[in-house]
């Protein structure tokens, strides 16, 4: 699947979406994670504990965290992300997550947990629910 020019990104997305082509959705999620584009004018401010000591962090601390993001990124209430669960659908279920969002809050992911993801890494899959993030979270953690 190719971008049009004159076609916005989240209706390829979504057009990619629709006809199962995950090659498709991950190839554009990966080319607005290499390239992110920025349309929330409201700055993002990261938390107390924005950065992670060098000591790993529990499951417990990393969803806390996690939530906290996508709150932040989001803009959603704090209730609303504490009421995430493994289940909690999130590509395609919040409204508030569209491609763009999608390369905000992977930013913030690596600047908040000190963590590095690579292009490779990203894929429609780690972003179907919450769970999934929150292991590929967790994995990337682990990694550093």
């Amino acid at each position: 699947m190719t971008i049009g020019s004159t076609l916005h990104p989240d209706h390829c997305l979504a057009k990619a979406a629709r006809e199962n082509d995950v090659r498709g959705v991950n190839a554009i999620l990966a080319a607005f994670y290499r390239n992110p584009i920025t349309m929330n004018s409201n700055p993002v401010s990261p938390s107390e504990n924005s950065k992670p000591s060098g000591l790993a962090m529990s499951r417990v601390a990393i969803d806390r965290e996690l939530k906290a993001i996508i709150a932040d990124v989001l803009g959603i209430d704090a209730e609303q992300a504490d009421a995430l669960g493994d289940d909690s659908g999130l590509f395609g279920h919040l409204p508030e997550l569209d491609s763009m969002a999608i390369a905000g809050l992977l930013t913030e992911i690596e600047d908040r947990l000190d963590i590095v993801i690579e292009d490779d890494d990203v894929d429609g899959e780690m972003l179907e629910t919450y769970g999934g993030l929150l292991t590929f979270t967790e994995s990337k953690i682990i990694e550093r």
